[in-house]
């Protein structure tokens, strides 16, 4: 079942990225803001997520979708466990300054017995064309890049760890984003913000980064990259953050303690 809606998911995305593409070649506008002045939403953000619910309901309309910009579709009538989980653009803000990081991002998550489990997605960077895919089978997760397996670093010291993050629209988080993270800079190689959760999920999967964590996402932001990481040899942990917001963490397998450890020693965690 799930190659079959990874399926699905994939021929929304394309159908969304192409949407995507026409207009980030005109000129783009902000519709409105969100949660604060900075965080934007265009049209274009709107239009994409309308068309990747018609596509899926077309052919899967009982089942039910989250998506950012509209809400929960749940229909009264859906038995068939299956419930879809939809960013449209990932990275807005990198959109509209037409910088080449923002993605459509599907997954699709499935009641079982111990509860919901995001069983595909996909990942696809509209600016470059670049397809991240996974999907759950009975042997784990098979993660794929453009069609082609991907896997997370080999192991590394700590201080030798490029990690991503990246941080709140809300200037009073940002505030206490940044008090942590001049604790936790001097203890890695360095530290990259690119702009699109789903895509900094992809860039661990792919062998770009040795870490990622990043406190205020939503389940939209990280279902499907959070997926293509585990794939690839990654461990994706939700925890609670600073400012009652999620903290997500991402790292290979292998050294996901020593960076959760440091992650939470430096602040970002709520006790």
């Amino acid at each position: 079942m799930s190659a079959e809606l990874l399926d699905v998911a994939v021929r929304a995305a394309r159908s969304a990225a192409a949407l995507v593409r026409e207009r980030a070649a005109a000129e783009i506008t902000v519709a409105a803001t969100k949660s604060s002045e900075v965080d934007v939403v265009t049209q274009t953000d709107r239009d994409s997520e309308e068309l990747i619910r018609a596509t899926i309901l077309a052919e899967r309309p009982d089942d039910a979708i989250l998506g950012e910009e509209g809400g929960l579709h749940d229909d009264a009538t859906s038995t068939t466990g299956v419930r879809w989980i939809v960013d449209p653009i990932d990275g807005t803000v990198n959109f509209l300054y037409g910088l080449p990081e923002y993605a459509i991002s599907i997954a699709a998550e499935v009641d079982g017995p111990a509860g919901r489990s995001v069983v595909a997605g996909i990942v696809l960077n509209v600016a470059t064309g670049v397809e991240y895919t996974a999907h759950r089978t009975e042997d784990g997760v098979v993660s794929r890049k453009d069609g082609a397996p991907v896997g997370v670093r080999p192991p590394a010291p700590l201080a030798q760890r490029l990690v991503i993050t990246g941080f709140s629209y809300d200037a009073a988080v940002r505030e206490q984003q940044a008090q942590c993270l001049v604790r936790l800079l001097p203890q890695v190689r360095d530290i990259r913000r690119h702009g699109s959760c789903a895509l900094e999920l992809c860039h661990l999967a792919d062998g770009q980064a040795d870490g990622y964590f990043e406190v205020g996402v939503n389940l939209w932001d990280f279902a499907a990259g959070a997926l293509v990481a585990e794939g690839a040899g990654a461990m994706v942990e939700v925890l609670p953050g600073i400012a009652d917001r999620q903290l997500v963490i991402a790292a290979p397998e292998h050294g996901f303690a020593e960076l959760r450890n440091a992650v939470l020693e430096a602040g970002y965690g709520r006790e």
